[in-house]
């Protein structure tokens, strides 16, 4: 390193405007980032030197530091111009289809298609006269598009009546069987706590946001391609700088992982695929760095000396290896990622919340009564109604526990439900202008008049509200996503008890700090990573909250899944009233036969991402002690790196009954020694929290 600081400055100290032609110590840096990050010799960046010189100023041109950059943004433009000519180059290699032609009686592309006769085969042909006239069908033509699919209106004059069970059995809600069983349980010996003689006379919750809820107010579908670069490339920047000041490492141990050398380094950047169909592999893996220190370029990884691994696309990950052969970079260790510190609280804060677990202030403090939290996830019915019962249990059960907390997380009205899609469901008998209702009444009918109920009967309860992206009622829908706003739910006096919130959401609770977002992340990654070695011996569920930790984010996938990879929604099954014309109708069925069926044109929303505010999604500060992330995945709960992690799985399945998550949790304890002493103590919620997954 000392010859090439020499040599730099034998070299372009002339090029100084400084006394004695010194360079200065900034610009001198610049040079031997540029040496680094475009792997040249100090004698081939002075003849690029001198040719930028020539070109912007002759020799007039002196070397400082605001030159100096101008001068390695020069050369980073034209090592992507470079790139950008040999992918075309390669493109262009590529064999060209042949030009296609047209059938024998038709046209080329199909584009006269309808408008002109076909002859058919072994027929005469009509100009030769050697034909009856044809019979005239004065009938409504029927359309070319297949018919067969839930979304598309009828060819003939055939009415649809859509129905939502999508065939097979019809379930019944009040007939379920094993209701109130524990599937998974953490923290047994813990008992359940009966409910008070007297109600409380206040919320024994205090709430207090730590999400800045004000910036998801933002635009939808006003994403800058040049802002979404510039969040993925600065999230690389940012992990790089945290890994540098947790291991101490000095700049120069990190490198750009697409440059040919025989040094070990450490490359941070972020896990890609080489294209953009089918599942990440082996083969496929690259790695993404960023522009100010990769060159914004992906390189192949190789992956063969590592004896456990666990990626998926989006991972920022810190690799150290070689690149020998300026190819591929060989793997030889994953270096763990920094985590964000355990919260904890001082002890005069903690004696402060363990007050407010009385139920009264003439309560024993000596046998307070644990905290009561449920968490539910939607959907909240099943798919062949909207009469949401599992909602209505749901609240019987909360309010009959004496809950202090009742988190609910979407879809609320589900987009994907039959009932919905196709909207075939009753209008609310009391509005007056059915022609104008909208799915925000329908909100108020089915979901607002079941919680102002349950705030009658539990009136010290909080309950909490997170959207999803498939709430059909909802004006925000893409992730990071804004807040119901609450006047237009219509819950009248019940509001005061009930907290909108957006997805993700970081909030205090009492001591405690939850994370939570509706979006099924655990899913999501299951269909995405890769897995080899030893970390296959590791539970899905541990794997992916583990990520989540990690990355400090609430969507580290990225892209997220790809909406036809995602499970089919309901079906919907199509009658149809026929309408007396029998043989119109058997002919138009008869059309329809012929047709080819085609995919189905509705498909899962899937998660809208606007990348330029992905930062929202950041866990920021702190890990916190109850980590939320609903999935279809069977209910569990998991502690990860002190983290508690609950998937209170969905309430209601297409048809059946799903579950909820129910948390007792006692109060902290703190010792004399650790109130004298003054430090934060830890809250170590893992250790006095039950938690059950209970069939609703």
């Amino acid at each position: 390193m000392e010859d090439v600081t020499s040599e730099l400055t034998d070299r372009f100290e002339r090029y100084c405007n400084t006394k004695d032609t010194d360079i200065p110590p900034e610009v001198l840096t610049e040079l031997q980032l540029m040496i680094r990050l475009y792997n040249i010799s100090a004698e081939e960046l002075d003849f690029k030197w001198q040719a930028y010189s020539m070109k912007i100023g002759g020799e007039d041109n002196k070397l400082d530091l605001k030159t100096a950059r101008d001068f390695k943004k020069t050369l980073q433009d034209a090592l992507e111009r470079e790139s950008r000519g040999k992918m075309q180059q390669r493109s262009d290699a590529k064999r060209v289809a042949p030009t296609p032609r047209a059938a024998r009686g038709g046209d080329m592309y199909d584009m006269l298609d309808g408008m002109i006769q076909t002859p058919r085969p072994g027929g005469t042909n009509v100009v030769n006269g050697s034909t009856g006239k044809r019979r005239s069908n004065f009938d409504t033509p029927a359309s070319k598009a297949n018919k067969s699919h839930e979304m598309s209106s009828p060819g003939g004059d055939l009415t649809p009546v859509v129905e939502a069970s999508g065939g097979g059995a019809a379930f019944n809600f009040a007939t379920r069987s094993n209701a109130g069983d524990i599937t998974e349980q953490l923290n047994g010996q813990i008992v359940l706590p009966d409910p008070p003689e007297e109600p409380p006379s206040e919320p024994r919750i205090k709430l207090r946001a730590n999400t800045d809820m004000s910036k998801f107010g933002y635009k939808t579908m006003a994403m800058k391609l040049s802002e979404a670069s510039e969040v993925l490339d600065d999230r690389i920047d940012e992990f790089r700088q945290l890994i540098q000041d947790s291991f101490g490492l000095e700049d120069s141990a990190f490198g750009n992982p697409s440059y040919q050398s025989p040094s070990e380094i450490i490359a941070v950047g972020r896990i890609c695929s080489d294209t953009s169909e089918g599942k990440l592999n082996t083969a496929s893996l690259v790695l993404e760095g960023s522009r100010r220190w990769g060159a914004g370029r992906r390189i192949p990884l190789k992956l063969d000396s590592l004896t456990a691994y666990n990626f998926f696309p989006g991972q920022i990950v810190a690799l150290r290896g070689t690149n020998a052969s300026g190819e591929t970079f060989v793997v030889s260790q994953v270096m763990s990622l920094p985590l964000l510190s355990q919260p904890a609280s001082n002890p005069t804060d903690l004696d402060g919340f363990n007050m407010r677990y009385l139920d009264t202030p003439e309560s024993d403090p000596s046998s307070v009564r644990p905290l009561t939290v449920f968490i539910a996830s939607g959907p909240y019915t099943t798919d062949q109604n909207l009469d949401f019962a599992p909602l209505h249990t749901f609240f019987n059960n909360a309010a009959t526990a004496c809950a202090d907390a009742i988190i609910l997380l979407g879809p609320f009205l589900d987009a994907e439900h039959p009932c919905i899609r196709t909207g075939d469901f009753d209008i609310p008998t009391h509005l007056s202008s059915p022609d104008q209702v909208t799915m925000t009444d329908v909100f108020r009918h089915y979901v607002s008049s079941a919680l102002q109920s349950f705030v009658q009967r539990a009136p010290t309860c909080n309950v909490i509200l997170v959207p999803n992206i498939r709430d059909a009622h909802h004006h925000h829908a893409s992730f990071p996503q804004d807040k119901f706003v609450k006047k237009d739910l219509g819950l009248g006096p019940a509001g005061k008890m009930v907290q909108c919130v957006t997805n993700p959401m970081t909030l205090s609770m009492n001591e405690f700090i939850v994370g939570m977002s509706s979006l099924d992340i655990l899913d999501m990654l299951r269909r995405e990573e890769i897995i080899g070695g030893q970390a296959r011996a590791v539970n899905l569920y541990e794997r992916g909250a583990r990520n989540l930790i990690e990355q400090r984010n609430f969507l580290p996938l990225f892209p997220p899944t790809a909406r036809e990879k995602m499970g089919a929604p309901a079906p919907v099954e199509n009658k149809a009233w026929k309408n007396g014309n029998t043989k119109a109708n058997a002919e138009g069925e008869a059309a329809e036969a012929e047709e080819d069926d085609g995919p189905s044109p509705f498909l899962p929303l899937g998660t809208m991402l606007d990348t330029s505010y992905l930062k929202l999604g950041e866990m920021l500060h702190v890990r916190p002690d109850i980590l939320i992330t609903p999935s279809v995945l069977q209910g569990c709960v998991k502690v990860v790196e002190s983290v508690l992690v609950i998937n209170p799985g969905i309430l209601s399945k297409r048809r059946a009954a799903g579950t909820f998550a129910r948390l007792i949790i006692q109060p902290a304890k703190v010792t004399d020694g650790e109130r004298e002493q003054g430090v934060a103590v830890a809250h170590k919620l893992w250790e006095r929290t039950r938690v059950d997954i209970v069939r609703i």
